[in-house]
């Protein structure tokens, strides 16, 4: 046993929570894409969408109130703190995707939504991933090389939302602009927060190998 295991409370509350946050994060990509590649009774899937966001608050919550309760944690308050309002970031960013989908009155995702789906999907199953080190942190080298496909991910959701804007602006159909350049930046959004999420992981992972 270390000196850090002797002298920090192995509190796994926390790590639990962030692995359900995870799990829930992941459910909700996986029902983003599946929304964009299926693209049919878009209003029950946009209400099964919010359900997740409401659970994604609900740990957040979870998380900041065992957070006020604790005098000492397994990992530095800040970070407990930061990683918890970027992991709920996302699924903001998703749930709101799925809601303006349904209220924009959009009738098919287009290859470039469907696109920034899957990163934003492949991103979740990366992120889950590397939160299940969390607990120990003693796989570096694993939790490197998947915060570096997690960045490499939102350099591609870059490349595409300049393509899609690139095309969407050769429309003259103004309300196609305005509903479309939204969505897509929304979508790029919830990568750069994955993005986010990898950064904060990894500190963590330098700070306590």
């Amino acid at each position: 046993m270390g000196l850090r295991d002797m002298l920090v409370p192995n509190d796994d509350r926390f790590f639990d929570l962030f692995e359900r946050q995870a799990v829930v994060l992941k459910k909700a990509s996986a029902h983003l894409l599946n929304t964009f590649e299926s693209f049919e009774d878009v209003k029950n899937k946009c209400h099964k969408m919010k359900n997740y966001e409401h659970q994604g608050d609900e740990i957040t919550h979870d998380i900041y109130q065992l957070l006020n309760k604790s005098f000492v944690t397994p990992i530095e308050p800040e970070d407990i703190s930061r990683l918890a309002k970027v992991l709920d970031d996302i699924l903001d960013h998703i749930d709101d995707t799925s809601s303006k989908m349904y209220f924009y009155g959009i009738t098919e995702a287009d290859h470039y939504m469907v696109d920034l789906a899957k990163l934003i999907d492949s991103q979740a199953n990366e992120i889950e991933d590397v939160v299940k080190e969390m607990r120990h942190f003693k796989n570096i080298e694993m939790i490197e090389e998947k915060c570096i496909e997690i960045n490499r991910l939102e350099n591609l959701a870059d490349e595409i939302l300049g393509n899609a804007l690139r095309e969407l602006f050769l429309s003259d159909d103004a309300k196609k602009i305005i509903k479309n350049k939204d969505i897509y930046e929304t979508l790029e959004i919830a990568t750069d927060k994955c993005e986010e999420v990898a950064n904060v992981l990894f500190d963590l992972a330098i700070k306590h190998s």
